[in-house]
């Protein structure tokens, strides 16, 4: 599932698994019983955060985001789970849990026509160009630590069941 290779906790800290979509900004669609933002507390702190900006522009990837192109396409839910805003990302980002895999939370950024709140297994999340995963694994401190996702996980992102 998740690799947990590369969990120094020097400046490169550990391997993350996050969906960002850098071809645009994102535009996330809710129904009005949405889920609130998310806020996660990563153990790792680097300058630049997906939603910062920077001269003018917004940050659209940071240290630990594997990003894909994949050309417009949709991304699928890999089980069932809820999908949430990410708290102060300005719907760049999303945040997705689920009670399969407890221990572990994906961040994907910048996707389009976003569904959010409770999807099952094989739904679609949205849509985008180039695509940026995160995952992120719970510490015994109650803070989040950027993992190495398995090519796997996030082969299962892109393909439907």
């Amino acid at each position: 599932m998740v690799s947990d290779r590369g969990q120094g906790k020097g400046w490169w800290g550990r391997g993350l698994l996050a969906l960002v979509l850098l071809g645009g900004l994102a535009s996330c669609s809710a129904p009005a019983d949405a889920p609130g933002p998310r806020n996660v507390t990563l153990s790792q702190k680097w300058a630049l955060q997906p939603g910062d900006r920077l001269a003018g522009y917004e940050v659209q990837s940071g240290l630990g985001d594997i990003t894909l192109d994949i050309r417009g396409n949709r991304v699928f839910m890999p089980f069932d789970g809820e999908v949430q805003p990410a708290e102060g990302s300005e719907n760049l980002c999303v945040i997705l849990s689920s009670p399969d895999v407890p221990a572990y939370l994906f961040r994907l950024c910048g996707l389009r026509q976003v569904q959010m709140g409770d999807r099952a297994q094989g739904d679609p999340i949205g849509s985008g160009d180039s695509v940026a995963f995160a995952t992120l694994r719970r510490q015994a401190d109650g803070t989040w630590a950027m993992v190495e996702p398995a090519k796997e996980l996030i082969a299962q992102f892109l393909d439907q069941p």
